[in-house]
């Protein structure tokens, strides 16, 4: 099969998130013989990177990569931004699609490559399948944080993104959106959560829940017992991911004046980073790595005593959680959005609401590796048959063909937690 994803940001020119699942996803097909082609959009990276460095990025054999650019900078990603349409960029894609001839088209950021504009365009009898990685189609924001710093529980849109540096999206008020979901064989969240969350927000249409997946060559760790730091180094939790308020590492690192004789870690980088070390300037045992990709960032996981996801917003999954699983670490994750399933139902961390309820489950793993360990095996032993790439592709093929998977395979059960069947229907 012809397989063209769509999204904003993707290979080196991407943040990871979402780009992740569409590079994972990507390779698994192509390893299975389909052809894959990728359109992104380099305008729009080059419109929102910042500082961001380049990333390291080699194309895998099989899969065929299409940046987009129209030749008017930043005005093209920002003509979609503000009608909700791809504008110049549409001739462009129409002629790779063309000339592909996918079988299916499956859409994921669509936020600056052609908004749900694009979903009206006409992509011939392919299959037209959309994963929503983030809020986007809720939210201008897509993360669900307002502007004065708080979760969001009424909308209002308009002043976030004044307040962002955002112009308001006009077309939101309109039936533009739901015109577009209409026109989808399926949507798809990856967890149970994120299906409430867009529910709750207006999305009528069904949406359909699959868990993120590992693929089969990710380097797992050998050893699920390797959580304490080299005889080198201290003992350290660990954090990941951009340097963003919305991350909450600053909550983490409010913590450390509690725990002398252990390190916190932190990889990554964003806007958010200067404030996060001066919050630390008097705390030695806050240690700022920087971006770390592939096995450096492994080994750094590897290390720790446990992984803290502290984020202030509601993830749709926390892909970072499999790859703390991946190498037999625990994570310590607030009791937000997708984590609390993905922690209880696998047993392979703790939850927290509180500054108060952070310090003691860090003072459990901190005191108790045994502990962390136990949690860190249970972790592991759940990515095989619930967040393993057959698992994964066994259900994504059968939605890309348009056939459904055998009697008793998948479930329509609103009382599981996510993840616990190949997928589930939140209707």
């Amino acid at each position: 099969m012809k397989f063209c994803m769509l999204t904003s940001f993707f290979g080196k020119h991407s943040f990871g998130g979402d780009s992740a699942y569409v590079d994972r996803l990507s390779r698994a097909l192509a390893s299975r013989g389909h052809e894959v082609h990728v359109i992104y959009c380099r305008d729009a990276f080059e419109l929102v990177r910042g500082t961001y460095p380049d990333r390291e990025y080699r194309v895998p054999e099989g899969v065929y990569v299409h940046g987009l650019e129209a030749g008017l900078g930043p005005l093209s990603p920002l003509w979609t931004q503000q009608t909700g349409h791809p504008g110049p960029k549409w001739p462009m894609i129409r002629e790779i699609v063309r000339r592909i001839e996918p079988d299916v088209v499956h859409f994921h950021n669509l936020s600056l490559i052609g908004g749900p504009g694009l979903l009206l365009r006409d992509f011939g009898p392919a299959t037209r399948l959309m994963s929503a990685h983030e809020h986007w189609l809720v939210c201008p924001m897509h993360v669900l944080w307002r502007s004065d710093g708080r979760l969001c529980d009424r909308p209002k849109c308009h002043r976030c993104s004044l307040a962002s540096g955002r112009p308001p999206q006009l077309w939101r008020h309109g039936r533009l959106m739901k015109r577009g979901l209409e026109r989808l064989h399926r949507l798809i969240v990856p967890s149970r959560s994120a299906a409430d969350e867009h529910r709750k927000r207006g999305v009528e249409r069904p949406i359909d829940v699959l868990p993120y997946f590992l693929p089969d060559d990710w380097p797992f760790a050998r050893r699920l017992d390797a959580g304490h730091a080299p005889a080198d180094q201290r003992p350290y939790f660990a954090c990941v991911g951009r340097l963003e308020t919305i991350k909450g590492f600053q909550d983490a690192i409010g913590q450390m004046h509690l725990f002398p004789d252990m390190d916190l870690r932190i990889a990554g980088h964003g806007e958010f980073g200067e404030h996060l070390r001066r919050q630390a300037a008097d705390l030695p045992n806050v240690i700022f790595e920087g971006v770390l990709e592939g096995d450096r960032l492994r080994r750094l996981i590897r290390g720790a005593r446990a992984l803290i996801v502290p984020s202030l917003v509601p993830e749709t999954f926390g892909y970072v959680v499999l790859e703390a699983f991946a190498q037999g670490r625990p994570v310590v994750g607030r009791h937000l959005g997708a984590l609390p399933d993905l922690l209880n139902s696998t047993g392979g961390g703790i939850t927290f609401e509180s500054s108060g309820s952070l310090a003691d489950a860090m003072r459990r793993l901190a005191e108790d590796e045994t502990l962390a360990n136990s949690l860190g095996r249970a972790g592991a032993e759940s990515i095989p048959h619930r967040f393993d790439e057959e698992t994964h592709l066994k259900q994504y093929l059968a939605w890309a063909a348009r056939t459904e998977i055998e009697p008793g395979e998948s479930s329509n059960s609103n009382d599981e937690p996510a993840g616990t069947t190949l997928a589930t229907r939140a209707a």
